[in-house]
């Protein structure tokens, strides 16, 4: 948690303003970094989702990133008009829009992938802290999902 010094008393017993707070300094730290490749931080999640792929479709890529899909498609859209995905409707259900990366979006996982690693040294963490958070992590998204199912 933070001392009080740095957040004041009121801030300082909430967890969930310290995770907040480091939400935002992580996503902070990658900004720079992917604004070399061109892309935003949502952006780069996409990406690495496709990456593992080869298509995907757009009810999919919104459950794997927790996004709601009238965040979504406003970000595939602005994607596709850079040049790095394609969105199709499925030809088994056309109510399915799939998403795919293009020769562009592939192009840049090479340069892509070096992205964690100058992260983790704009963090300051090692590898076994920052596996070691990820889990820890998991574990409370996990929980709290628990919670508000009931």
């Amino acid at each position: 948690m933070s001392s009080t010094t740095e957040v004041g008393h009121e801030l300082d017993a909430l967890l969930c303003f310290d995770l907040y707070a480091a939400s935002r300094a992580v996503t902070a730290a990658y900004r720079p970094i992917l604004e070399d490749l061109g892309v935003t931080y949502p952006q780069y999640l996409v990406l690495v989702v496709l990456w593992g792929r080869d298509e995907r479709a757009v009810k999919d890529l919104a459950a794997t990133l927790r996004l709601d899909h009238a965040t979504l498609t406003p970000l595939l859209r602005r994607m596709e008009q850079a040049g790095l995905v394609t969105r199709r409707r499925s030809t088994a259900d056309e109510r399915v829009v799939l998403v795919a990366l293009t020769a562009a979006g592939e192009a840049m996982r090479p340069e892509a992938e070096r992205v964690q690693c100058r992260v983790a040294e704009a963090l300051g963490v090692t590898a076994e802290q920052a596996v070691a958070l990820r889990d820890l992590l998991r574990g409370v998204t996990a929980s709290a999902g628990r919670s508000l199912e009931g």
